[in-house]
């Protein structure tokens, strides 16, 4: 008889949620705990259901994926985590592998997929992404990308935090800088390309693929 993996699923996506269980209900082998809807609610639940593996999505309110998996691995190591992400990012890939990930699981994966990564994971496993090699093309885009709205690297990597729906303080958390000084940043990156919005901000960043 097998033993049966026990599940939490932590996402604010309704849809989604309805999704994973609609797709995992008919196997025999797995068994949906609970569901939260933020990192806080999931905190909450570990000691009272204590699952085997939580399925985390990266993009949470009140406590984003990320540091509910470093929570996660600080204070219960022997529960195993999956991160569910819309982002094949390698940045937050890499950050999730640092805060103790045991896979990272695009929300693109068919079913097989998930279950293979469940299942590794179940058994001990890891499961990444493979990592994609830089090509020089890659550098020559991201150069003139740079230069062609007079960016800075620094100014880069914040877009890419915001497009992650990082706040201020987190953005300095991440790149260790003070919170006035990510401010100033995009002050000044809402200057060179002429935005005044968050809202506006934020198409920019997703119409140029940032």
């Amino acid at each position: 008889m097998n033993t049966s993996i026990k599940l939490i699923i932590a996402d604010d996506h309704k849809i989604f949620i309805d999704g994973l269980r609609m797709l995992l209900r008919d196997e025999p082998d797995m068994r949906i705990l609970a569901v939260a809807s933020n990192g806080k609610e999931l905190m909450d639940m570990l000691p009272v259901y204590n699952p085997d593996i939580v399925l985390l999505d990266i993009n949470m309110p009140v406590i984003n994926g990320l540091e509910t998996g470093r929570m996660i691995r600080q204070n219960y190591p022997q529960i195993k985590f999956m991160m569910l992400s819309t982002y094949n990012d390698e940045h937050l890939i890499e950050k999730a592998r640092q805060y103790g990930a045991n896979a990272y699981v695009l929300k693109t994966a068919n079913k097989e997929e998930l279950l293979k990564n469940i299942h590794c994971v179940f058994k001990g496993g890891s499961c990444f992404p493979e990592r994609r090699v830089a090509t020089r093309s890659d550098f020559d885009s991201r150069d003139q990308f740079l230069k062609q709205f007079d960016l800075t690297k620094r100014e880069l990597e914040i877009l890419r935090l915001i497009r992650q729906d990082y706040s201020n303080q987190q953005i300095a958390a991440e790149l260790f800088l003070s919170v006035y000084t990510v401010q100033t940043h995009r002050k000044n990156i809402m200057s060179k390309l002429n935005i005044n919005t968050s809202t506006a901000l934020m198409k920019f960043i997703l119409e140029n693929n940032v």
